[in-house]
């Protein structure tokens, strides 16, 4: 059978229409903080490079950039949790299966903090390059609930790629959410042969690779631009405008990008400015799901 082609998954719909709908307490915004962690295979070509090769050509093994990834697990992980427990917030985990067998210090840590975990496909490989989805999804799955005793609600594909069978397949594995569709500043119901998912407004601007790491903006911008996002988003709501509805608003973060020396303190003051901001409330994936759900919208 042939799979739905996007449109035909996710039909248009202008956010000008949707039904008006108020997050808990009142608040304008949800934050959805995700923290991603991935295993990268030293066999394979890195996902993304630091440090280019001086002959132009990506050669294997790449220590370098193996490396600069390599560092945020080793310590860079380690500034988040503190930064975010120090300050009670309890992010989604965007997790490569594989990190619970390749790094379980990392993975218990998160667990023990109250993080959720949200599948990141079993390595960092794209969708595309994986033979077998079905096994790689429930694989994935399985390796997660032997580290926090419970199936993963939500998932986001390596560089938020999918194929065009992917969200049928995920569906079947019981997925609930997806973080690929960055198409709205609401949940979205996805179409697929066993139901809908909904899709979770992650972010491809408020995210340290684009915006660090292919843009070379300095790293103040990260900050600025999220502020930014959030203040024009709470003022929307708050308005008798046609944008007058409850937003969520993600980020997204690297250990080896924001977790160095250099960044560090600049996400952690974000985090204080978002926090003293009583319009906002931080919430987790399955939470803001759970909350959409509840309001009945059909969108």
């Amino acid at each position: 059978m042939t799979p739905m082609r996007p449109e035909k998954r996710l039909p248009y719909r202008a956010f000008v229409d949707r039904p008006k709908v108020a997050l808990p307490g009142g608040k304008a915004v949800a934050i959805w903080p995700v923290v991603n962690v991935e295993h990268w295979l030293i066999d394979n070509p890195m996902p993304r490079q630091v440090l280019v090769a001086p002959t132009g050509v990506q050669l294997q093994p790449d220590i370098p950039n193996w490396s600069w990834h390599e560092y945020g697990m080793r310590v860079g992980f380690w500034r988040f949790l503190e930064a975010l427990a120090t300050r009670g917030i309890r992010p989604t985990l965007s997790i490569n299966g594989s990190v619970c067998e390749a790094y379980p210090c990392v993975a218990r840590a998160a667990h023990e903090a109250g993080w959720e975990f949200m599948g990141h496909g079993f390595y960092q490989v794209p969708t595309h390059r994986v033979e077998d989805q079905p096994t790689m999804i429930r694989r994935t799955i399985e390796t997660i609930r032997s580290i926090t005793g419970s199936p993963c609600a939500g998932w986001l594909g390596p560089g938020l790629t999918e194929t065009l069978e992917t969200p049928d397949l995920l569906a079947e594995a019981g997925i609930r959410y997806v973080g690929d569709w960055v198409a709205d500043d609401l949940p979205c119901r996805l179409k697929t042969t066993h139901g809908d998912l909904l899709t979770m407004p992650y972010s491809v601007e408020l995210n340290d690779i684009p915006m660090q790491m292919i843009q070379y903006h300095q790293t103040g911008e990260f900050a600025a631009r999220t502020l930014a996002t959030a203040a024009r988003l709470v003022a929307e709501t708050q308005s008798n405008g046609p944008l007058a509805n409850a937003k969520v608003m993600s980020f997204a973060i690297h250990p080896y990008i924001m977790g160095v020396p250099h960044r560090i303190a600049v996400l952690e003051n974000l985090l204080d400015q978002l926090l003293a901001n009583d319009d906002l409330v931080f919430m987790q994936g399955r939470a803001i799901m759970d909350w959409y759900l509840a309001t009945g919208s059909d969108v």
